[in-house]
């Protein structure tokens, strides 16, 4: 029985650079020939192109060629603002010290004497996915830490650092659109009390079910919703008025007021208060702010609870 091979495949292909058609030829036949899938350019000028049109991890460009040379096509790439890494393998005949350190200089990561070794080819490039999956790991590490510290811990919602920062960012798409923007700031009755009477881990509790009810009724991948204080929720609402966003709201006070909490086997129950308030922007009104739009959600939620709680205010603004 002949035995298995399994072939090994690089997930994206290699931009090989040589004006030679020969060298390039035989390149691209190795280079398949190990599992590795190739688009080649004949020039420099030609392989930015190629290289700007989609994700190239790694370049092999020859040093000498016409129009742009080698060095002038990684520090082409070198700025480059992407933000995935390119390992940048430069072809020459030219083997002194100092022609290497301007190629190093230039931006690539390292260099073959031509015409490259095959063995010592795929070595190099053995060590190029070594880098660029570790240059991978790392950018993944980042974003997940960067999400980490827009996420509040105990709901799962955003925090208040994610809606200092993407609330703006929605009232500038609310003008440039001239689209109407809402705000619902939302607060748990007598959260304070809650948390004397049964303890503070029901009172979390209590948190992360409101939060959830909350999340689980507003849109997905368009509204948006962030722990503002301690039980105080802000949702965002793209693209909707006060009058549409108070039937939500509405709906929100019926949830929040229909949630089976248990504290030593005995149910209780919660309600919650919101202001409402809805934004279009006009040429009176420009130059609106976040916090202008928070304190009128404020001022409505606390006229709400000082109403006795399990209420809503609403107001828009034109």
């Amino acid at each position: 029985m002949a035995e298995s091979t399994v072939k090994f495949v690089f997930p994206q292909p290699i931009l090989v650079v040589d004006d030679d058609r020969l060298i390039r030829t035989v390149m691209e036949g190795n280079l398949r020939a190990a599992g590795y899938d190739v688009v080649s350019a004949a020039t420099g000028k030609e392989a930015l192109q190629i290289f700007r049109s989609g994700y190239f991890p790694i370049v092999m460009t020859d040093w000498i060629m016409p129009e742009m040379d080698g060095l002038e096509l990684c520090r082409a790439i070198r700025s480059d603002d992407s933000g995935r890494y390119t390992y940048i393998i430069l072809l020459t005949s030219q083997s002194s010290k100092n022609d290497i350190i301007a190629g190093l200089e230039a931006g690539a990561d390292e260099y073959l004497v031509k015409p490259p070794h095959q063995n010592e080819l795929l070595t190099r490039l053995k060590t190029a996915r070594r880098i660029i999956e570790l240059e991978s790991a790392l950018n993944r590490y980042a974003k997940e830490v960067a999400t980490l510290t827009l996420v509040d811990p105990l709901t799962g919602v955003g925090n208040r650092r994610q809606m200092e920062e993407r609330l703006p960012q929605e009232i500038k798409r609310a003008y440039r659109y001239g689209r109407s923007l809402t705000v619902i700031m939302g607060s748990i009755d007598w959260f304070k009390e809650i948390v004397v009477t049964h303890g503070h881990y029901t009172g979390d509790l209590v948190l992360k079910q409101c939060a959830d009810s909350l999340a689980e009724s507003i849109r997905k991948e368009i509204d948006w919703l962030a722990r503002y204080g301690e039980e105080i929720f802000v949702m965002v609402l793209p693209e909707t008025d006060a009058a549409g966003a108070t039937i939500l709201a509405k709906r929100l006070r019926f949830r929040i007021a229909s949630l089976a909490l248990t504290h030593n086997q005995e149910q209780f129950k919660v309600t919650a208060s919101f202001g409402v308030v809805g934004f279009i922007p006009s040429a009176q009104k420009d130059g609106f702010t976040m916090q202008m739009l928070l304190d009128k959600a404020d001022e409505c939620l606390q006229l709400a609870i000082t109403e006795g709680g399990n209420i809503i205010k609403a107001v828009q603004i034109t």
